[in-house]
């Protein structure tokens, strides 16, 4: 595939921005989840599956996808043009997430084609939404100790247990499914599989969870002998768990290939610094404030460095001493430093961080506290910060496990 020019490139960069511009939904008159993990009523998601709808339709989602399966078919700098402008013009996100990042790369890279031009299509399209069942209520982040059985039964597997903080379950069309299909394997990574299973069968309910901001998103999934085809496997069975650490690599950002697009739309260091513009201190705009404007600069050349980690990572020789090292930290250092930029906002609103979205004379609607309340969901979902710290000290700096 030939290079593009600086030139096609610079093009294509106003092309895409006038087009965000002139096809920006006009906000709702309900209020907008500011991530995929906050999706939990029909209206929310019709109206971001909609602008999902337009942007693939537009040909600026999927751009690095092969075109067969409903892909663009060019280089993966399109896209990335694409996502920077996204990003930069703070339009809407795209709900379908887990499809795009998480299941959608794994299809393409183990799946059959026949499955490829069965999911990738209604995942760009946002026809099928997805969600993921790793998690369970009594093992939290221990994956190896999964215990929904999924046993065969002629052409089909039955499925029993349950499923926890399985994000757009109660909206999603499937699944992709880590279970117990061995329960006396070597190890207990051993007798693990991995479906991509329909969501909408008998045996399959769903229980939405309340958080604490009062939001949904999460729900609780059960299995109650569902009954699924034997071609929902992917790969063979006992490796599921090599194949769900592939997933969480995607997930992670450890992995590229995703289709792009945002999967938030959350306030950043440059938001903060105006809340301090406006925010007071002893009668005078807090950025006065010489230790207020310490922490800003502080977080602002974290966030440059995280940007040019991103840069340097694509360069093999800027990173030949530890490869992975940007990659699998990235998760922990970007969701980390959210969590503690918007505890600082916190700080900035002073008494005025104990009202809450509706409250009279809120700040910004409740905008900052419920932000800080959600940043949380990220420090856990795909890997706690406590786990993917383990990952960096063995994977990247060689530490023992004990």
């Amino acid at each position: 595939m030939e290079k593009p020019s600086a030139a096609e490139l610079e093009q294509f960069r106003r092309e895409v921005a006038a087009w965000l511009e002139s096809e920006r939904p006009e906000p709702p008159d309900f209020l907008l989840p500011e991530t995929f993990l906050e999706v939990g009523t029909d209206e929310q998601l019709e109206y971001l599956r909609a602008w999902q709808r337009k942007v693939y339709e537009a040909g600026y989602l999927g751009m690095a996808w092969p075109r067969e399966y409903g892909g663009g078919g060019r280089p993966a700098v399109f896209q990335e043009i694409v996502n920077q402008e996204m990003q930069r013009l703070r339009v809407p996100f795209v709900p379908n997430t887990i499809g795009l990042n998480w299941a959608g790369p794994l299809i393409l890279q183990m799946a059959s084609e026949e499955d490829k031009r069965r999911y990738i299509p209604g995942i760009l399209s946002c026809d099928d939404i997805w969600c993921q069942g790793f998690s369970e209520p009594d093992h939290g982040s221990d994956l190896g100790s999964v215990q929904t059985r999924a046993v065969r039964d002629g052409d089909s597997y039955r499925i029993r247990g349950s499923k926890i903080w399985t994000t757009l379950g109660g909206h999603a069309k499937y699944m992709i499914l880590l279970a117990r299909t061995d329960p006396d394997g070597a190890s207990k990574y051993a007798g693990l599989s991995f479906f991509l299973a329909p969501m909408q069968v008998p045996g399959i309910t769903t229980r939405p969870i309340r958080k604490l901001t009062g939001e949904y998103g999460f729900y609780e999934t059960f299995f109650d002998d569902a009954r699924i085809a034997a071609d929902c496997r992917l790969g063979e069975e006992g490796q599921g768990w090599q194949i769900a650490m592939a997933t969480l690599a995607f997930e992670r950002g450890a992995a590229g290939g995703q289709a792009g697009g945002l999967s938030s739309q959350a306030v950043g260091v440059g938001d903060v610094v105006e809340l301090a513009r406006r925010a007071r201190r002893d009668g005078r705009p807090a950025l006065e404030d010489p230790i207020v404007r310490d922490e800003l600069v502080k977080f602002l050349i974290e966030e440059r460095a995280d940007a040019l980690c991103r840069e340097r990572a694509a360069i093999p020789a800027l990173v030949s001493e530890r490869p992975a090292a940007i990659a699998l930290s990235g998760k922990l250092r970007t969701s980390e430093h959210r969590r503690r930029l918007m505890r600082f906002a916190q700080s900035l609103l002073g008494a005025q961080a104990a009202r809450w979205v509706g409250d009279p004379g809120v700040v910004d609607g409740g905008l900052w506290q419920r932000s800080y309340l959600n940043t949380f969901s990220s420090t856990i979902g795909g890997g706690t910060s406590q786990v993917l710290a383990n990952v960096v000290g063995e994977r990247v700096l060689g530490l023992p496990k004990q």
